[in-house]
């Protein structure tokens, strides 16, 4: 297992005196000793994945020497001012601006991914979760109020929202950028400790994320560990005070098991089938525009992407032509040769989506090419609910047309099957919009398009049942890394009001007690 570690903040630059430390940007609104974003520039230049050595080598029990250092540095409060917490942010935001084409070509080299869609969904998703963050740290941090009954009035009853200390953030490899640093982002508000573990399978991103992300970080407090299944299973023995993880829901199973030895809170970002419905009222062009964008972005290989669409078999025949139109139109009449179009992260997977090209018949696409881990965009018909492509998430350029007579036969396929990430529903129709909504559960819902919620960082992001647990992005990732401390600060004075409560009760003391305790705007529990 290897440890990147960063900088020691507090350090020296190489090839830089203490005169020249001095002269530093005067944009950086800094706290003392952090890297100027000139020195963090001057390492992390184009050469620098080129650099010699730049990640650390660290045993099992090396890293459990980190481990408390990390523990350390927590409970010494390092982590707990807003300036630092801002500090932090602000390196996350000069680590994507002063590597951004890094960053590109790491991602095509993984996944094939053009500029477009790397900048879309991994760099820019996450500039926009730092900023978001350090325009509002302060709000969030701030203690909360809340209603007092007439008992209390005189007090001080706040929430106080503490970070949990030392964090896990385990990461998958189809958007290794957005789902390390986005989770990241509100871990950092939050004031913890991090340990991050990025996929070993996005080996170029990986690089990145060990060897340059850790420059822009303060070395105290934050790790980057690297290894396979293995070594993953060996960091989950650790006791952590929180764990993130994004994968499959096997996977997470385990992730789970592990965390209940240590009774460790934990947040499941899972995945599964996600249904598309589309109503006979829709034009189907338009609706093959929008499914065919988000079900082949990223060759597929996207959590929230829909895994099958069910409609009448009069709107299949629609949808097909429409389908095969968009395809064309995205990727041209020979999409292998489109560098728009993702490939397969790696040979096992590539082999496993072979397998579903079997499944009922291809109306559109079906070509594969080993050498390059690519398959074409591939629509399949006539598909039967027993067979091995509606069993498992598909996961890749895929999409099954499950035909249905009528809107009350989806919403009963769907529903006897585990709940999703994410619902869709086109219709002219409000009210079948609204119908799907009402008698669905699902992560999340988006009507008449694709996986757009996903902007919008006011609204949540997470799953339900085995598709996940817990919820985050913009502010819910900070709360989701935040303990919410319930605190009421008492006068130590007054004691002769304290009489009612004490022993021996009388029947008057409990009426007026009661009475105390019901004037409230909220419920009071004791336990």
């Amino acid at each position: 297992m290897t440890a990147a570690l960063p900088v020691h903040l507090s350090g020296s630059v190489p090839d830089s005196s203490t005169a020249e430390l001095s002269h530093a940007d005067p944009r950086d609104k800094r706290r003392p000793g952090a890297p100027s974003h000139a020195e963090i520039k001057a390492l992390s230049g184009p050469s620098a994945l080129h650099l010699p050595q730049l990640a650390e080598s660290c045993r099992m029990d090396s890293f459990e020497d980190k481990l408390q250092q990390l523990r350390e540095a927590f409970n010494a409060g390092r982590t707990r001012s807003a300036e630092f917490r801002a500090a932090q942010l602000q390196g996350l935001s000069h680590f994507l601006r002063d590597n951004k084409q890094q960053l590109q070509e790491a991602l095509a080299q993984d996944l094939h991914k053009s500029a477009f869609e790397s900048e879309v969904s991994e760099i820019a998703i996450s500039q926009a979760e730092v900023d978001l963050a350090l325009r509002n740290l302060r709000s969030w941090m701030k203690d909360e109020k809340v209603s007092k009954n007439l008992a209390t009035q005189l007090d001080s009853a706040f929430i106080r929202k503490e970070p949990f200390g030392l964090v896990l953030i385990i990461v998958p490899w189809n958007y290794p950028l957005n789902l390390t640093l986005v989770p990241l982002v509100g871990a950092i508000a939050a004031g913890n400790c991090v340990v991050l573990k990025p996929s070993e399978i996005s080996k170029a991103t990986e690089k990145i994320l060990a060897e340059v992300l850790p420059r822009y970080l303060d070395q105290s407090c934050f790790a980057v560990v690297l290894g396979g299944p293995q070594e993953t299973g060996q960091l989950l023995e650790h006791r952590f005070d929180y764990i993130f993880f994004t994968g499959n829901t096997y996977v997470g199973k385990i992730v789970m098991a592990a965390a209940a030895k240590h009774l460790t809170p934990i947040t499941l970002e899972l995945g599964g089938k996600n249904p598309c419905y589309v109503d006979d009222n829709c034009d189907p062009q338009t609706v093959a525009n929008r499914v065919a964008w988000f079900r082949y972005f990223n060759a597929g290989q996207t959590c929230v992407a829909p895994d099958y669409v069910l409609c009448s078999q009069e709107m299949q025949e629609r949808l097909v032509p429409a389908l095969q139109n968009a395809i064309t139109r995205f990727y041209g009449d020979n999409p292998q040769t489109s560098p728009n179009l993702g490939r397969i992260i790696n040979q096992k997977h590539f082999e496993r989506l072979q397998g579903l090209l079997g499944c009922g018949r291809v109306a559109i696409g079906g070509q594969s090419d080993e050498g390059e881990r690519y398959i074409a965009p591939t629509v399949l018909v006539d598909v039967q609910e027993t067979e091995p492509v509606m069993q498992e998430e598909i996961f890749g350029p895929i999409l099954p047309l499950v035909t249905v007579t009528n809107l009350d036969e989806a919403i009963e396929f769907i529903n006897r099957r585990e709940k999703p990430l994410a619902l869709y529903a086109f219709s002219k129709r409000s009210q079948v919009i609204k119908q799907v909504l009402a008698r669905t559960s699902s992560g999340g819902f988006c009507g008449n398009d694709g996986f757009m919620h996903m902007t919008l960082s006011s609204l949540p992001f997470g799953g339900v049942g085995t598709s996940g647990m817990g919820r985050y992005h913009g502010k819910f990732s900070f709360d989701t890394f935040s303990n919410q401390r319930a605190c009421l600060l008492r006068s130590p004075g007054m004691e002769k009001i304290n009489d009612l409560r004490y022993p021996p009760y009388t029947s008057r003391n409990l009426r007026v007690l009661l009475v105390a305790m019901e004037k409230r705007c909220c419920s009071c529990t004791l336990l």
